[in-house]
């Protein structure tokens, strides 16, 4: 009798020890760390010390393996053909958003008229993991059905590493070039000692990057230079990509040929205020250009997205460079260089810390007609710490899409993209108000 009361004791306890690890495991949780703020990441930094970049390289370019076979989709007609340019414009209040962005309905347009067009990538040897994950995103969301080419662009020589690795996970042709000191140096023209005792005073205020030489640098070359190296030149297109971005949803026709086809020449998925410590400025520059070169200013641009009161001041909106697909050809422009060379010479980019995106966003609203710049409302994009999710239950589930509505800055108070649509009289979409907050 005694031990059959012991053994009963006993499962009591075991059971008892059972229900309480089962309880601490189930409430226990991994804290997530706060996501930085707006003004803390304007963009994405270019890591490393600063060192000169070794003589010009033309580059090498490899042949990928041959890509995986996926079905073939080329007999798979454009279910949206450009429209008609000899089409009479019908002009309405309100147009729905699919309609003034032209976003088109097909799935994997894979017919052989391809763009002249790649991947653009800055990166040096130590971004090889990271530029990796970009990669995979990049290949299995889009360019699998495409095999677009892919430059890399560094300051110093790619690793034969780094070449092995992105050469295996991409679909088109590789190539690897370096950087001529010339695009990634001081300029002769700038005071080095000035712009280095501005560095110091942007350190003590706690700008981000503010005592960063290789970020300038990066800034610089992004805005008047990657569009000129050698490996660029073969092309009319170019995606921008970068290190640890996301792409949330399936991309099922040729961007480039989008572009091309329906006379884009820049487009965007993020705009934000910039930083305005950075860019004090800036804006006098481009007024200063405006007054040299009225030729170059377009009709019906995108003016009242960068200002409120006619261009007498900015007010900060840009677009987020680190994802953009755009026109090399209106980049070599006489117009974008005679704006480049305005501002290379008031010396913003090292006596301030003047970024790509505002340059090339006031580029685009100043010196195209707003019906060349385009938002890509259906390219769900993730570069830290912004979300482009498009707004819609539905097209998340046509295309397969895997983000958080509610991460969507769209339309949050420090997103300028409600901007855009407003100065294109377009309707915002079904469901904005509630990703608003």
């Amino acid at each position: 009798m005694a031990a059959g009361s012991a053994r009963i004791v006993r499962y009591i306890l075991f059971a008892f020890f059972g229900v309480m690890i089962l309880y601490f495991i189930s409430s226990s949780s991994i804290p997530r760390p706060p996501l930085p703020t707006a003004t803390s990441l304007p963009n994405m930094p270019w890591k490393g010390k600063q060192g000169e970049p070794a003589p010009q390289s033309p580059g090498d370019s490899v042949q990928a393996p041959p890509p995986v076979n996926v079905e073939s989709l080329a007999e798979k007609p454009n279910a949206t053909p450009a429209p008609s340019e000899s089409a009479p414009a019908v002009e309405k209040p309100k147009q729905s958003n699919d309609a003034l962005l032209g976003t088109p309905q097909s799935t994997a347009d894979t017919s052989s008229e391809r763009a002249n067009a790649t991947f653009v990538t800055l990166a040096r040897n130590s971004d090889l993991w990271e530029i990796i994950k970009s990669i995979r995103q990049v290949e299995d969301r889009f360019n699998r059905n495409y095999h677009y080419d892919w430059v890399f662009l560094n300051d110093k020589p790619f690793d034969d590493k780094f070449k092995a690795m992105t050469t295996s996970l991409i679909s088109g042709k590789t190539h690897y070039g370096q950087i001529p000191k010339e695009h990634w140096s001081f300029p002769d023209f700038i005071d080095q000692d000035k712009a280095k005792k501005v560095r110091e005073e942007m350190a003590e205020k706690k700008i981000i990057y503010g005592d960063s030489v290789s970020y300038r640098h990066m800034c610089r070359f992004e805005s008047g230079f990657f569009f000129q190296h050698p490996l660029m030149k073969q092309f009319e297109w170019y995606w921008r990509v970068e290190p640890s971005i996301e792409l949330y949803c399936d991309v099922g026709y040729d961007t480039f040929k989008f572009m091309r086809d329906h006379g884009k020449k820049y487009s965007f998925v993020l705009s934000l205020y910039e930083y305005v410590e950075t860019i004090p400025t800036l804006w006098d520059s481009v007024k200063t250009f405006m007054k040299e070169h009225p030729e170059h200013i377009a009709e019906g641009n995108s003016m009242k997205f960068l200002s409120d009161d006619d261009g007498d001041t900015y007010n900060h909106c840009h677009m987020w460079s680190n994802f953009e697909i755009g026109n090399l050809d209106w980049l070599r422009s006489q117009a974008y260089t005679d704006y480049f060379n305005r501002l290379d010479q008031d010396g913003g980019f090292f006596y301030e810390r003047w970024g790509d995106a505002p340059v090339h966003s006031i580029a685009a609203g100043l010196l195209l007609k707003k019906e060349e710049v385009h938002f890509f409302n259906d390219i769900a994009y993730y570069h830290v710490p912004f979300t482009h999710c498009p707004t819609g239950e539905q097209f998340k589930l046509d295309h397969k899409c895997s983000c958080n509505p509610k991460d969507n800055f769209d339309w949050k108070a420090y997103s300028c993209t409600s901007r855009f649509f407003e100065m294109n009289n377009m309707e915002k979409p079904d469901g904005y108000k509630a990703e608003s907050d």
